[in-house]
């Protein structure tokens, strides 16, 4: 019984990685008919209104709010930096190019917990940012002076900054309110990040919306695919299997948007940022496999994401 539940699990694993993978294709094809803020702060209101049915669908103890300061803090850092910055880098960045560099998370998240939560770097995790710093130098390479390309890279290094300064918060909130539930804390969060995507919309000078029917689509993938299953998927894989193997989903969701870029865009990395992405994603095989009992499996547990 329990094999055919792990089988179910492993499926489910599956599906949630295709759909995360392909809202990076998503986030920017959408780029052709909408602001980056203006349409992060829709996306992000629509994932909070399906994320609201959802929990009241579960019942109304569920619906009450997660613990302000630490919500407001993860929503801040989350959803408006992570996904904030990397929409902003899509709108001159490949979706591959900006999806690999946004998955850097675990490395700022083994850095960050060894500087403010104490938590020791192994030898291997020394080795695994080393090779990582090395990867992150060839896909950006600074030396072609492409200033709009640089650009794109900073900002999708800058949102895996703010996904693992992200993480950092959540551990801490779990030390101290360890009955948060996952699925109320990534609802809250998602609405205090329309409100503040909402002010930054306003006040950022950005072209208006051209309300053609991908755009629309793209809402709605957000918010039913991207959000409210894959947030139920994710619930329960992480119920029905190991944490190390529900957060090699961090490895495959950037390989497989890679891909997907080349595939679908035509986004070919070329040689040199090609051997950049595989040495990131040797890197991030190592820190995932050594990782697991660290903040960076709780990372993965608490990965709120894509609105």
């Amino acid at each position: 019984m329990s094999g055919k539940i792990n089988m179910a699990a492993l499926g489910g694993l599956v599906l949630l990685t295709a759909i995360w993978s392909y809202s990076w294709i998503v986030m920017k094809q959408v780029m052709l008919y909408a602001g980056a803020f203006e349409f992060t702060a829709l996306r992000c209101l629509c994932g909070s209104l399906v994320l609201l049915l959802v929990l009241a669908l579960r019942g109304r103890r569920y619906l009450k709010p997660t613990p302000f300061r630490y919500t407001l803090a993860i929503a801040l850092f989350q959803t408006c930096g992570m996904v904030g910055l990397a929409q902003w880098a899509l709108i001159s960045g490949g979706a591959g190019k900006v999806a690999i560099l946004s998955y850097t998370m675990p490395f700022w998240v083994v850095i960050f917990a060894a500087l403010f939560l104490g938590e020791r770097m192994r030898k291997l995790h020394y080795l695994a940012v080393g090779v990582a710093a090395c990867g992150l130098l060839l896909v950006i390479q600074p030396w072609l002076l492409h200033l709009e390309s640089l650009k794109s890279a900073l900002l999708a290094i800058l949102s895996g900054i703010c996904w693992g300064i992200s993480a950092i918060i959540a551990k801490r909130m779990y030390a101290r309110h360890p009955g948060v539930d996952l699925m109320s804390l990534t609802t809250w969060q998602m609405i205090y990040a329309t409100v503040v995507m909402a002010l930054v919309a306003a006040l950022v000078p950005e072209r208006p919306i051209d309300w053609q029917p991908y755009v629309m689509g793209a809402l709605a993938y957000s918010a039913i695919f991207a959000t409210a299953l894959a947030w139920s998927l994710w619930l329960f894989v992480l119920k029905k299997l190991p944490a190390g193997i529900a957060s090699l989903s961090t490895l495959a969701v950037p390989v497989s948007g890679v891909l997907l870029s080349w595939w679908l865009l035509g986004e070919n990395p070329g040689p040199v940022e090609g051997s950049g992405i595989a040495l990131i994603v040797l890197a991030l095989l190592v820190i995932s496999r050594k990782g697991k009992r660290s903040v960076v499996s709780v990372a993965g547990e608490t990965r709120i994401k894509h609105g």
